[in-house]
């Protein structure tokens, strides 16, 4: 089993989210998610900047495929959600697409099976059974605090709160990311915005905060 890779990044697709890492002349094709992908450092002129992954290996009949995350959160994340009935390892990096590990927890402690909904071949059914099989173990794993004092925690430290992020946050959110700010600039900003407006007002104030700092 691979469980690490670290090496020389070589090629990043920003459409398929994969990327190739050179180590010692062998190539490993890693599929990420767009958060993990959007925390790769830029290859150099050298032929590449190095890069450390965490990996999960599946192995199917036809195909060895590499799934690649920054740090061992993701990882584990990654790993309780496809042991959901329903939840593939596609989904399960579509779901960490949208919401970081500590953020996933806050959303299915609140049942928030509409946001979770929102990730590429996700319904409603798998959202419920998500909620349903990993509630208690999201929790005891990346702990959140709720109501008043999560906002306020948030405030301070610079995160987004879970309970905070509807579908405009959230869609917010995706847009600056695109736009190629990492995920901790784009949390840190979004803290800072009114998470009660429109898409459109959240973008601007996230936009305002980000180019003064």
């Amino acid at each position: 089993m691979i469980a690490c890779l670290t090496g020389r990044l070589i090629f990043a697709d920003p459409v398929e989210l994969n990327c190739i890492i050179d180590c010692c002349g062998v190539g490993y094709s890693v599929a990420l998610s767009a958060s993990a992908f959007s925390r790769l450092p830029r290859p150099d002129e050298n032929g590449g900047a190095e890069v450390r992954l965490f990996t999960h290996m599946q192995v199917r009949e036809d195909a060895v495929e590499l799934y690649g995350f920054p740090d061992r959160d993701e990882l584990r994340c990654f790993k309780m959600l496809i042991t959901v009935s329903g939840v593939g390892p596609k989904a399960a990096m579509a779901i960490l697409s949208l919401y970081s590990p500590t953020e996933l927890s806050g959303i299915i402690a609140a049942e928030d099976t509409k946001s979770i909904s929102k990730a590429q071949g996700v319904g409603a059914k798998t959202a419920g059974r998500v909620v349903l099989e990993l509630k208690d173990k999201m929790q005891k794993a990346f702990p959140t605090l709720s109501g008043a004092s999560q906002t306020k925690r948030a405030a301070g430290k610079g995160s987004v709160p879970s309970a905070a992020f509807t579908s405009a946050v959230s869609d917010a959110r995706d847009a600056l990311l695109v736009l190629g700010y990492s995920q901790a600039d784009v949390n840190e900003a979004l803290s800072f915005c009114d998470t009660s407006a429109g898409t459109d007002e959240i973008i601007k104030a996230a936009l305002a905060y980000l180019t003064s700092n």
